[in-house]
């Protein structure tokens, strides 16, 4: 799906506010449906929640392979802007109070049957420090089953083990394990990346 221009305008006043994010285009297997093909979103915000300690938050819902582990996210809206689905998705999921640090990576996923094509999606991850609040999600729809700190340096491991994923289809995501592993792991290296460049 191409980004809208009034979108496109948004990205770069994030960009200037919060610095230029690594823009990345991934060809991905598109054998599952949710979040790439939910009809009331064009993209998500990836939350990537800096605790006191330096160590950043991992979510697990109750439905995920175990292990799955993964930096939380959220979907933004049609006609919603990436700041406030942001910070309305870090408050419902967490419960915690943040500030936005930086603009981390800009990722337009493509179908890897036709990596030319349209992007099927999009993924806008932030840093964001958190300075309040007590942990445990607000909605109780997102199922979130647990949550883990990780160390930045351990990004790429996370990456690894959701992109080794053998667990077979589910109706939970409206298909294949192994396809979404594989989607969930590049904005994890995408964020590494960000971070460990300064």
């Amino acid at each position: 799906m191409e980004l809208l221009p009034e979108t496109r305008r948004e990205i770069e006043r994030l960009a200037r506010r919060f610095g230029d994010p690594l823009v990345i285009e991934s060809a991905i297997p598109d054998h599952f449906d949710d979040p790439i093909r939910k009809p009331d979103r064009y993209g998500e915000v990836c939350m990537v929640v800096r605790r006191p300690s330096g160590a950043v938050l991992l979510a697990i819902k109750t439905f995920y392979p175990r292990g799955a582990y993964r930096l939380p996210t959220g979907g933004i809206h049609r006609g919603e802007a990436i700041l406030d689905a942001l910070l309305r998705e870090t408050h419902e999921e967490t419960g915690l109070r943040t500030e936005v640090r930086r603009f981390l990576s800009r990722i337009a996923y493509h179908s890897l049957e036709a990596p030319t094509s349209t992007p099927l999606f999009h993924s806008f991850a932030f840093l964001l420090d958190e300075i309040g609040g007590t942990l445990g999600a607000l909605d109780p729809t997102e199922q979130i089953e647990d949550w883990r700190e990780v160390a930045i340096a351990d990004l790429p491991r996370v990456a690894d083990y959701l992109d080794g994923l053998r667990t077979q289809g589910t109706q939970d995501i409206g298909g294949d394990w192994r396809a979404w592993g594989k989607f969930r792991a590049v904005v994890h290296r995408a964020v590494h990346q960000a971070l460990a460049s300064g």
